[in-house]
């Protein structure tokens, strides 16, 4: 029993250290994952907006040299000159800190007391500046000067080094604004362009933001050559793809792409063997291509830092966890030992030993109380538990013999209206026989007899007439009720469908047979349908169908304006009966089509024609619909499918 003790003891704690390591390190390695992506995100944000402040001074910085250029042009174009392209020349460069040189070049043999080729060039130096005109310079085939007069529009010109093609000579990367000068008669008179060094825009502008130790600036040309680069030795002469192994450096050609494409955005590259974060942006208005490059060491050196925080947190904790836990089992282990003792002797087989109750309050205390109460109340119980079962056996004995007993009931209830309905429906047809032949030999005895005997042939045709409307009606309740005896419908379910009736040839005949069971009432039929208009369903449900409904009309309104009408849908056939009449109270509508329910307890009949019709057109796959819009009387439309 004590090494039992010993190995609860030992057990506890090792459960409950294998609980809370795994939570602790959990915690802390989220912590850790989320304070790297949090410091990351922060960096990279700071590197996006080191850049987009950069990308936003560049173009401030060529904004001006395009605002100088552009304001001084019209006073080119309003008086052009040689002595004014000189002024105007000079003026731009020396008033524009930004800017290298300015030249304007004319259309050949604009100036014919000069050569065919004639530009004014201004080049400052520190603090010189030098014009020259060039009257020897064939410019006309540069790309700074071809390209504004073909657009038509002020634009920005590749960068281009080693300027010697004129009469000044200097080695400096410059990128050039150029622009056409037109008169007022819209003539084209030549090219003023600007220029400005990208050493210059390095030193003034990208070199100054505040950047990650290590971090730098390139600008890419719009075929990947190094514009502006740490490195000097790649300026202008190498790109980025310049050897670049496809394989080992394909994160280099990526970012190559993605910036001669003018696209922005960042990712990460390896430089030189360190993992670098690049944020690229466009230059707006040209196809060069900002980049800032910052080593991962030097943007994630708060996180490292963290990581050494983390080691001791971790230490501490699993020291601090091991000795609660002992300190917690140790208390908590006492009173376990002592239920493991009464549990024990118990599971031995000694099931008087009773458990004892103690005034603990705590979770050990009501456990131990509850054994004991569960202890007594399975005595009490289980002979209770017994008896129950013992009861509810019996009482499902009896209720499967009552169901038994219930559903062989209805059965029986059902063979037996059917039986009695089929027993009364054959006297009855034998009394509607003998009516018909009383009646045809009486019309036959009359044709042979005088005007005398007239009376009496009267009132036995009446008695006639009536015995025939009541068998009529009699026959008519007990097919309803036979029809009832089935509430599922089986027999119509087994015959629909059997049967190509013409539309009109059963609308006609359920006409007929009202008429002939109302003396005297008139049925108006109109059909939008030709005769030769079938559809497949069963005849003798369709005919019982429209003649309750006309049974319906003539019984219960004024019996003059009664109306039966075939239309036609796209999918169904529709038999529309209506009637002029009290018509039904609104608050009627929904017991129209239960069973059983009548709306004047003092009529004929049993409450089954309208359900009946309902059933048998769901039957027929369609449906029997009540109108209450119509207000004159009563509207019913039967829908079958064609």
């Amino acid at each position: 029993m004590s090494n039992l003790k010993r190995r609860l003891s030992r057990k506890l704690i090792l459960s409950i250290m294998l609980m809370a390591v795994p939570v602790f390190i959990l915690s802390l390695g989220i912590f850790y994952s989320q304070s790297r992506y949090l410091i990351r995100q922060e960096a990279i944000e700071c590197s996006k907006s080191i850049l987009r402040t950069t990308i936003q001074r560049v173009n401030n910085y060529m904004t001006t040299i395009e605002a100088s250029t552009n304001a001084n042009a019209w006073l080119l174009e309003e008086n052009f000159c040689p002595d004014s392209l000189k002024l105007i020349t000079q003026r731009i460069v020396r008033l524009n800190p930004n800017v290298l040189s300015c030249t304007v070049s004319t259309e050949p043999d604009l100036f014919p007391q000069y050569c065919k080729y004639f530009s004014v060039y201004t080049l400052k130096d520190i603090d010189t500046i030098t014009t020259v005109m060039e009257t020897d310079y064939a410019y006309y085939d540069k790309a700074w000067y071809k390209t504004p007069l073909n657009s038509g529009k002020a634009c920005w010109i590749d960068p281009f080094v080693d300027y010697t093609e004129g009469a000044v000579n200097h080695h400096e990367a410059v990128a050039t604004y150029c622009r056409p000068l037109c008169s007022p008669s819209g003539k084209i008179l030549g090219v003023i362009a600007t220029e400005f060094s990208f050493a210059q825009l390095s030193k003034n502008i990208i070199a100054t933001e505040n950047t990650y130790p290590g971090a730098y600036f390139i600008l890419l040309g719009g075929d990947g050559r190094y514009l502006i680069h740490p490195d000097s030795t790649q300026l202008f002469r190498k790109s980025i793809f310049s050897d670049a192994d496809p394989v080992t450096n394909a994160d280099r050609i990526a970012l190559g792409h993605e910036m001669t494409e003018a696209r922005q955005g960042a990712m990460h590259v390896m430089v030189k063997g360190r993992r670098c974060h690049v944020c690229y942006c466009p230059v707006p208005g040209t196809d060069w291509s900002l980049a800032m490059v910052s080593p991962d060491v030097e943007m994630l050196l708060g996180f490292n830092h963290l990581g050494y925080a983390i080691i001791l947190i971790l230490l501490l904790g699993f020291v601090g966890m091991a000795w609660l836990c002992r300190i917690v089992v140790h208390q908590t282990i006492l009173p376990i030992n002592r239920l493991l003792t009464y549990t024990q002797n118990i599971a031995d087989g000694n099931y008087n030993e009773m458990i004892p109750r103690t005034k603990k309050t705590d979770v050990i205390g009501q456990l131990q109380n509850g054994f004991a109460t569960m202890q007594e109340a399975l005595r009490s119980h289980m002979g209770s538990i017994c008896r129950t079962a013992e009861e509810l056996k019996k009482r499902n004995e009896q209720r499967a013999r009552d169901m038994a007993l219930a559903e062989e009931t209805v059965k029986k209830k059902a063979l037996f209206i059917q039986n009695l309905s089929h027993q009364m429906r054959t006297p009855l047809n034998i009394i509607m026989g003998f009516v018909d032949v009383l009646k045809d030999r009486i019309v036959e005895r009359d044709n042979g007899q005088e005007q005398q005997g007239k009376s009496a042939h009267d009132e036995l045709s009446e008695i006639i007439s009536l015995m025939k409307y009541n068998a009529i009606h009699l026959k008519r309740m007990i097919l309803m009720l036979f029809d009832s005896s089935s509430n599922t419908g089986v027999e119509e379910l087994m015959s629909n469908r059997q049967d190509e009736v013409s539309c009109n040839d059963v609308a006609r005949e359920s006409i007929e047979l009202t008429e002939d069971h109302f003396v005297g009432i008139k049925i108006a039929f109109e059909t939008s349908l030709s005769d030769g208009v079938h559809i497949l369903t069963n005849h003798l449900y369709l005919m019982r169908s429209i003649r309750e409904l006309l049974y319906n009309s003539a019984k219960y309104s004024d019996g003059k304006h009664i109306q039966l009408t075939v239309t036609e849908t796209a999918t169904t056939v529709l038999f529309t009966v209506v009637d002029v009449g009290p018509g039904l109270p609104n608050e009627s509508e929904d017991l129209l089509f239960k069973p059983f329910i009548k709306l004047d307890d003092l009529s004929e009949g049993l409450g089954l024609g309208l359900p009946l019709t309902k059933r048998h057109a769901l039957s027929l796959g369609g449906d029997l619909i009540y109108d209450p819009s119509y207000r004159e009387g009563c509207r019913f439309v039967l829908e079958l499918p064609k």
